[in-house]
C-alpha cells in the first residue's frame, strides 16, 4: 500500500485532487468532471468547479460553501450547484442571508436536497447516485456511475445501414450497463457497506478510516459516527474495488505514522489495493 504524496492521485483514467484529515478538512474533487465531494474550507482548487456533493454539515466538510459562493460571484461565474442532506438546506440558506446582510450584497446560489437513491445527471455518459450513510447527523455518500453501451450480440456483423434501419423501427440494438466507478462515503459507521451493493462494486472506493490503532476503540468510533480500521479489515474480502482509498484519518497520526499502522493492520494480500489519501 502507499501514501499519496501531495494533493493529487489518479487511478486508470480517473483523476482526483484534494485533502482529507478528520476534524480539519475533507474535499475530494474530480476536476475533469467539474465536481467535488465535500468542500472543506473552500480551497482554491474548488472555486471553478460547477457541482458540489456535500455528505453532511460538519465544518470540516462544509464550511467552504459560503466562500465558494462569494468567489464565484466575484469572478462572474455562474453559481455552483450544491447537493446536500435536506436538513442542511434551510440552515445554510439562513447563513447565506446573514452573510448578505454583513456584506450588503445579494448572492445567487442553489442548494438541492438529496435522498437515498436519487440520481443526478452529469452528462450523457455519467451520473451521481446517492446512498445512505450513518453519522451523528443526517449524511449521505455519493457514487459516480458511467453508462456504457455496446451492440447486442444478436446484431454483431450487421452493417451500419442495417443498424440505423433497426433504430428507425424503434428496436433497441444496444445493451446498456451502469458501472459504479467512484464511491465517496463522507463520515459514517461501517454499515454503509451493506446499504447498497454497488458501493462495494465501485472501481474506486473512498472510505473513511478515522482511527487506526487501539488508543481509540471501535466503540468510541461508533459513538461518534466514525469507522475504525479494525472494522474495515474483516470487510476487505467483501469489497470488490480495484482501489480502496482511505480518507479522514485522525489528525493524531502523521501520514508516516498512519502508513506504518496500516501496514501492520492490513493483510499482505490486500495492501496493493489500499491507498492512504493525504490530509496535510
Amino acid at each position: 500500500m502507499s501514501v499519496q504524496a501531495g494533493e493529487s492521485w489518479n487511478h486508470s483514467k480517473y483523476k482526483f485532487h484534494g485533502l482529507s484529515l478528520s476534524g480539519i478538512r475533507t474535499a475530494i474533487s474530480m476536476p475533469e468532471l467539474s465536481l467535488s465531494f465535500d468542500v472543506a474550507q473552500g480551497y482554491p482548487f474548488l472555486l471553478n468547479l460547477k457541482q458540489f456533493f456535500i455528505s453532511h454539515g460538519h465544518l470540516d466538510h462544509a464550511a467552504g460553501i459560503p466562500y465558494i459562493i462569494s468567489q464565484k460571484a466575484m469572478t462572474s461565474q455562474p453559481p455552483g450547484k450544491f447537493y446536500m442532506p435536506g436538513s442542511l438546506v434551510e440552515p445554510l440558506d439562513q447563513i447565506m442571508k446573514i452573510w448578505e446582510k454583513i456584506e450588503d450584497h445579494q448572492y445567487n446560489y442553489e442548494f438541492v436536497a438529496v435522498q437515498a437513491d436519487d440520481e443526478i445527471p452529469l452528462n450523457a455518459q455519467c451520473y451521481i447516485k446517492v446512498f445512505p450513510t450513518t453519522h451523528r447527523i443526517e449524511s449521505y455518500g455519493y457514487t459516480l456511475f458511467e453508462i456504457h453501451k455496446k451492440l447486442k450480440k444478436d446484431y454483431l456483423g450487421y452493417t451500419q445501414e442495417e443498424i440505423v434501419d433497426l433504430r428507425r423501427q424503434g428496436i433497441e440494438v444496444n445493451e446498456v450497463s451502469h458501472i459504479p466507478v467512484v464511491s465517496f462515503t463522507g463520515d459514517t459507521q461501517i454499515e454503509f457497506l451493506d446499504s447498497r451493493p454497488w458501493i462495494r462494486q465501485s472501481r474506486i472506493l473512498f472510505l473513511e478510516a478515522t482511527y487506526l490503532d487501539e488508543k481509540k476503540s471501535i466503540e468510541h468510533a461508533r459513538t461518534w459516527g466514525h469507522t475504525h480500521i479494525d472494522e474495515i479489515v474483516p470487510r476487505l474480502k467483501d469489497i470488490e474495488s480495484e482501489k480502496i482509498v482511505l480518507i479522514h484519518a485522525s489528525s493524531r497520526y502523521s501520514d508516516r505514522e498512519a502508513l506504518h499502522l496500516l501496514k501492520q493492520k492490513i493483510p499482505a494480500e490486500y495492501r496493493d489495493r489500499v491507498v492512504l489519501f493525504p490530509g496535510r
